[in-house]
């Protein structure tokens, strides 16, 4: 699956209609979020990963979104399981986000 931009005004309708969703928090300025993002491509694009939606949210443009994860710092990672918050984590490690993929994954 293909990593989504979001914003506020569509933040809401994805996480209803997606049953899972890993978002990663970024703004342009930072480095460790341009880093990582080829990494979250190919996490998205793994076929372990389709039952996973996967966001991209600018943390300083959508003001809605930052505080439902509880953005404290960036890149910041944040899981969803059928619209409501299951952790959040800010870290460029990509085992930890795919540990956090691996608990969301677990859910039922």
């Amino acid at each position: 699956m293909s990593v989504q931009l979001s914003t506020d005004t569509d933040f809401q309708i994805l996480l209803a209609s997606n049953e899972r969703v890993m978002v990663k928090y970024y703004a342009d300025w930072c480095g460790s979020c341009k880093l990582f993002s080829p990494k979250y491509k190919r996490i998205a694009g793994d076929e372990a990963n389709t039952a996973v939606a996967f966001l991209d949210v600018n943390a300083e443009e959508n003001e809605q979104a930052r505080k439902l994860a509880g953005v404290d710092n960036l890149p910041f990672f944040a899981t969803f399981y059928k619209g409501e918050l299951l952790e959040g984590s800010a870290t460029s490690k990509e085992e930890n986000v795919k540990a956090m993929i691996e608990r969301l994954m677990a859910k039922n």
